[in-house]
């Protein structure tokens, strides 16, 4: 079901150190305000949330995920998968994300949201990445629903282009759309995100890579709580 959002400034950061991912981004989200891409690492960026692309299992064993971990200590996978342990039954659904406290002061928060189920799953023909960067934005949206202004800034990195195997242009493509869906869609829970992407972007799975362009979600009525 969707809700009216009152849209507050978030400024929204995409870094990778991939240059095909970064033109990549460069084409899909062109036409896209208030969104800053640059090539560099994540690590460098000072914002109050870094989202975390990881598995299910919250298992920081590599890319991103591993980077993050030596950056900011072995105690930030306990945090996150207490968290899923703790509000998921152990097992993190792609289209879910927790938010948990960094443990330091930048960022001061780290959403992890799973772009697969097991570590190192090719994803390459799912709809997993436009799922996971839905479900970042939805986190940020609950943190500070819950603490308002906690999180004003965000940064993220090419989800699934490293270890998933989602080409890079797919990547941008798929996250310009769960982005997109996201600022024009309130949610009540995650199993309603999932379900409207799904229902609304299957034909995608059914596509060749080559001819995949920006998808474009559909509108839905807008309801009120």
């Amino acid at each position: 079901m969707t809700v009216d959002r009152v849209q507050s400034p978030l400024r929204v950061v995409l870094t990778d150190t991939n240059t095909a991912v970064v033109q990549a981004w460069r084409a899909a989200f062109a036409d896209t305000p208030g969104i800053e891409i640059r090539k560099g690492s994540i690590l460098d960026e000072d914002v109050d949330a870094w989202v975390s692309p990881t598995n299910s299992r919250g298992r920081m064993d590599g890319g991103a995920d591993a980077a993050i971990k030596r950056h900011l200590g072995a105690g930030i996978q306990l945090r996150v998968q207490r968290a899923i342990r703790d509000r998921f039954a152990g097992t993190l659904p792609v289209g879910s994300a927790v938010c948990v406290p960094s443990g330091a002061v930048t960022p001061r928060f780290l959403i992890s949201t799973p772009t697969m189920e097991t570590s190192s799953q090719n994803v390459s023909e799912t709809l997993n990445v436009a799922l996971a960067c839905a479900a970042a934005f939805q986190a940020i949206h609950q943190q500070n629903s819950g603490a308002p202004g906690s999180i004003r800034s965000v940064a993220l990195v090419g989800m699934g282009a490293r270890t998933g195997r989602v080409p890079a242009r797919v990547c941008a493509n798929l996250m310009w759309t769960g982005y997109t869906l996201f600022t024009e869609h309130s949610f009540e829970d995650y199993d309603d995100l999932r379900g409207t992407i799904v229902a609304q972007l299957d034909d995608i799975e059914n596509t060749p890579e080559e001819k995949r362009v920006r998808i474009t979600p559909p509108k839905r009525a807008a309801s009120r709580r």
